[in-house]
């Protein structure tokens, strides 16, 4: 195994072979090396590292410790942005202009001087590669044909950002602290740049490095990374260019691991120093465990299943509500998430501006058979679900298949990895799905957004929020949401966000289960590892080993 992955990376160093040698080793070589640190984790979502395009959970991690922006959330009080690469910025009189002044002697991993040019090339490529997460900077008014204008440098410390509306400065700063706002090194990709023949994917003639960055590496971070192979693992090595303070590991590999036991059992070993998706049985196991600890922290990502408002049966209202109802959110809670989550039943998580601590709904099957008659589904449907196979979301879909099927509804399970689900997901093309949703940045929009806005509804629409993706067409919502963009007060500003989670948590085709509380179970040997308030701040650089 350990030949065949080799082969298909050749472009590691000998360090990152040596990393990978010891992420498959047998556990006969059962501990892990002093300058080292593997995690075992599932990252079978990983589609991209590329920070224009990548917009999923383990890919934000990997990121969110291998990219430097120009300012990042204070993960010991996430209500204050701080600077990362920015010195300071100000804002203009009309709310229009942010002006960033960069820190001096800044390099990237190959050696290049950052500038405000490398600032203004990544807004720029972000937004012309219009992948998934460009929406977040398209948001302020950016487009292909305005963005150099609008997002440029006026000498090589000084990167101005003009947005189109005064928006509320904190949601202005709070997102550029989410991934698609990582500085990349213009002077490397221009040189890993492919000419293309503008299609759907590359509306340009270059693909920005597209291709390269989908694996390769452009940035200025605490590590950088060597490689990755899907679902095997991902090899980050320390940047001795850090800027900040410098990574105490040499390297970090992220190994594949899909199972919660297969985890515990490599740690237990010494095969891996962290394990990362243990359920609640595995995790009691690990935390009785003589030189294993457990720790946690609440997570901004809830989790969900949705309903694509393209089926005719799931898009009548009475059927959306009766699903709500077909849900065994106790048991859930009880069991399949118990130390790993809370029920929680409103899109934006506990601890954010405007969040509801309502959970109105519980398994009320009566009530769910009434609905379905209304509907003139009185016999019940047969429906869709596509599945991630890990937990805990296998075990809630059949949970829910087992409580939809008292009411009548045939459910289908159609397992697949993150990347398959994902992808299916994006293109709308399933009937139901359920995953997460774990908040872009620190900022109540970033979830009301993506679960209320769609701008455009057709097949081609280019802001593919989840609204979007599961075709629902809220116009008036959709206007109810910017406003809050606009509003100052925070009072008010919290109202809106209330009024909007109401409102889906009433006609909304999202049945929202629960907020992640995330945990992990690691070696005694590890010092300084803590999880962070979001899947990009789960930094690594602090660890170190005894």
């Amino acid at each position: 195994m350990i030949k065949s992955f080799n082969k298909n990376m050749r472009i590691l160093s000998t360090s990152a072979v040596l990393a990978l040698s010891v992420a498959f080793a047998p556990q006969v070589f059962a501990a892990t090396p002093a300058d080292t640190l593997v995690e075992g984790f599932a990252i079978d979502d990983i589609i991209s590292l590329d920070p224009g395009e990548a917009f999923e959970l383990s890919a934000a991690e990997v990121t969110g410790n291998t990219y430097s922006k120009l300012v990042t959330i204070n993960i010991d009080d996430t209500s204050k942005v701080i600077g990362d690469l920015a010195d300071s910025w100000t804002i203009s009189d009309d709310g229009m202009t942010y002006t960033f002044k960069l820190k001096s002697g800044l390099k990237f991993a190959s050696g290049n001087p950052i500038t405000a040019a490398d600032v203004a090339f990544s807004f720029e490529r972000a937004v012309k590669l219009d992948k998934s997460p460009a929406f977040l900077l398209t948001q302020f008014g950016l487009t292909g044909d305005n963005v150099t204008e609008k997002a440029k440098a006026s000498d090589d410390a000084t990167f101005v950002l003009t947005v189109d509306k005064a928006y509320a400065p904190s949601f202005v700063l709070n997102v550029l602290t989410s991934t698609v706002a990582s500085v990349i090194d213009k002077k490397l990709i221009e040189e890993k740049a492919k000419a293309v023949t503008p299609t759907d994917d590359y509306k340009y003639e270059t693909d920005f490095g597209n291709e390269f960055l989908k694996t390769g590496y452009a940035g200025s971070g605490p590590y950088k990374i060597l490689g990755w192979k899907a679902n095997e693992a991902v090899i980050l090595e320390a940047n001795t260019n850090y800027y900040g303070e410098a990574p105490k590991l040499k390297r970090v590999v992220y190994r594949h691991m899909k199972e919660s036991s297969g985890q515990r059992l490599a740690l237990e070993n010494g095969d891996i120093d962290v394990a990362r998706n243990l359920e609640p049985g595995d995790m009691e196991a690990v935390s009785k465990k003589e030189g294993l600890s457990v720790t946690s922290a609440p997570k901004g990502t809830v989790y969900y299943f949705s309903l694509n408002q393209k089926n005719e049966n799931l898009k009548k209202p009475e059927v959306i509500e009766a699903f709500k109802y077909l849900v065994d959110y106790d048991a859930i809670g009880e069991t399949l998430i118990k130390g790993i989550g809370e029920i929680h039943q409103t899109f934006l998580p506990k601890g954010q501006l405007g969040a509801l601590d309502e959970n109105p709904y519980k398994l009320d099957v009566a009530k769910a058979k009434e609905l379905l008659a209304k509907a003139g589904l009185a016999d019940g449907f047969t429906v869709t679900m596509d599945v991630r196979n890990t937990q805990p979301v296998t075990g809630i879909a059949e949970s829910v298949q087992q409580t939809l099927a008292q009411a009548g509804i045939k459910l289908e399970i159609i397992p697949g990895d993150g990347k398959q689900t994902l992808t299916k997901y994006r293109a709308r093309t399933h009937d139901i799905y359920i995953g997460q949703w774990g908040s872009d940045y620190f900022d109540p929009n970033s979830n009301a957004e993506t679960f209320t806005i769609n701008y455009d509804n057709s097949d081609e629409g280019k802001n593919k929020t989840l609204a979007w993706r599961n075709a629902w067409d809220v116009p008036e919502l959709t206007k109810e949401t910017q406003s809050a963009l606009l509003e100052k007060d925070n009072a008010k500003r919290a109202a809106i966000y209330e009024d909007l989670q109401k409102k889906v948590l009433e006609a909304g085709p999202f049945v929202v289960i629960f907020q992640q509380t995330e945990v992990a179970g690691y070696s005694a040997k590890l010092k300084g590892f803590k999880l962070g308030p979001s899947f990009d701040t789960n930094f690594v650089f602090p660890i170190s080993k005894d």
